[in-house]
Order: C-alpha cells, then sequence, then structure tokens
C-alpha cells in the first residue's frame, strides 16, 4: 500500500491519540469526515494498523522494577528455540522478547514485576526452569530516559517541505 501525506499523518495521530474521534482527526489533517473515515478503514484492512491499546502506567499498577535479561540456550535448534519462546511468551510479567545477536547472550527479554521478591520468584521458578535456558545475566533499569511506541512515519520526496506539488 502506498501511502501519501495524509495516511502518513493519519498514522502520527493515531499512534499519538489512538481514541481521537474520525471528525476531529478529518479536521486535523483537512480531510472531510467520510474521506477520512474511508482511509482508516483501509489501513486497518492492509495491516499496517495492528492494534488500538491502552497503555498503563507501571507504578500505579504496583509494578515498579524493570529487568533486562540476556539468556543463553544450550543447543541452537529450531525447537529449542520454538518451546523457550512459547513458554517466555506465556509469562505475563514479560513485556518483550528479542532474538539477539552480537551478544553472549541468545535472547533478550524484558520484565516488570512488583520488587525484587517477585522477580527472584520469576527467574528461579519460571525462567530457569524453561528447558534449555543455560545463563542468564539479569540488568535492572534504574530509570527509563526515552520510551516511545510510535513508529516513524516517513514521507515520499513529494511531500517534502517545499517540494512542487
Amino acid at each position: 500500500m502506498e501511502l501519501d501525506k495524509f495516511d502518513r499523518r493519519i498514522l502520527e495521530i493515531l499512534q499519538q491519540e489512538g481514541r481521537i474521534s474520525n471528525n476531529d482527526l478529518a479536521d486535523r489533517i483537512g480531510l472531510s469526515p467520510s474521506s477520512c473515515l474511508r482511509r482508516m478503514r483501509a489501513l486497518d484492512e492492509s495491516g499496517l494498523v495492528v492494534g488500538y491499546h491502552a497503555l498503563l502506567d507501571a507504578r500505579r499498577m504496583g509494578l515498579s522494577l524493570m529487568a533486562l535479561v540476556h539468556i543463553s540456550m544450550d543447543r541452537h535448534t529450531p525447537d529449542r528455540f520454538d518451546r523457550f519462546e512459547t513458554t517466555i511468551g506465556d509469562l505475563p510479567e514479560v513485556l518483550e522478547c528479542l532474538l539477539i545477536t552480537g551478544q553472549e547472550a541468545d535472547y533478550q527479554v524484558k520484565v516488570i514485576v512488583r520488587d525484587m521478591d517477585d522477580y527472584q520468584d520469576l527467574l528461579l521458578n519460571k525462567i530457569t526452569r524453561i528447558e534449555g535456558v543455560t545463563g542468564v545475566h539479569s540488568s535492572f533499569v534504574l530509570r527509563r530516559v526515552v520510551y516511545k511506541t510510535a513508529l516513524p512515519v516517513q514521507g515520499g520526496e513529494a511531500d517534502a517541505p517545499g517540494a512542487n506539488t
């Protein structure tokens, strides 16, 4: 799907304000409400928009300890990785799991829990018991410096400032 400047602007605004009304969105980007709605439906149907979510305040939810966990596996086989990924994905404390290169670890997992006791339980009773896990290295987040959920929505040459339209 090719995106024009209106599509890109819709995506930018939706990433920041997922609950914006169609009328407000149409006003902000300079389209009629019906045209804006057609474009939003096309973006949804294209698969570019994969969902609408509420972002919760972790501290207010009682979750104050975030850790990045590097995990090493004993064997690098598809079966071993599949089982690990299925198991780790079922843990509610896991926010993100990345298969990585360039480190001694195979995975980087971002987890969030209430406190160190909960982290110890997660680590010793769940993560290290996953078949194939041979090494775990934890780093604790002191402060979140940058946090974004919005992807950059790049424009084409025709939409650049000063371009002929």
